[in-house]
């Protein structure tokens, strides 16, 4: 999946539209569930800030992220330590072709839920 494409599927899939927060990174995307929550950033960086080989420009998806499968997630092509987020609980997918695209859409789904709101406790019974 390319960015335009997350946006489509976000879109259909949750209401989502991008928001563009920061003039200085006119292509750094935030996506937010219904609760005002962020569960996906997409952003513009070179690679060589992301430990990569190489100058040029990529997009990543960063989303949250159940810490059980992080580490195994990051020994994949295709995935990377969050960019600019919890490196705990967030993580970093390449927008290059290398990650398929129901594991992005797979993750997209897994990071809304992450981010909504606990349901509220049941009403504390009297103490007898």
């Amino acid at each position: 999946m390319d960015r335009q494409q997350i946006f489509d599927f976000v879109n259909r899939q949750y209401g989502t539209e991008p928001e563009y927060l920061w003039k200085k990174y006119p292509n750094y995307a935030v996506l937010r569930n219904s609760a005002g929550k962020w569960y996906g950033v997409v952003v513009d960086v070179p690679k060589n800030k992301l430990g990569l080989d190489g100058e040029e420009t990529v997009d990543i998806l960063d989303v949250k992220c159940d810490p059980l499968l992080i580490g195994s997630l990051c020994m994949q092509l295709g995935f990377l330590p969050a960019y600019h987020m919890n490196k705990e609980n967030w993580i970093g997918i390449m927008l290059d072709g290398s990650v398929d695209d129901e594991q992005i859409k797979n993750l997209l789904d897994m990071s809304y839920n992450l981010t909504m709101p606990k349901l509220k406790r049941a009403v504390k019974q009297p103490k007898l």
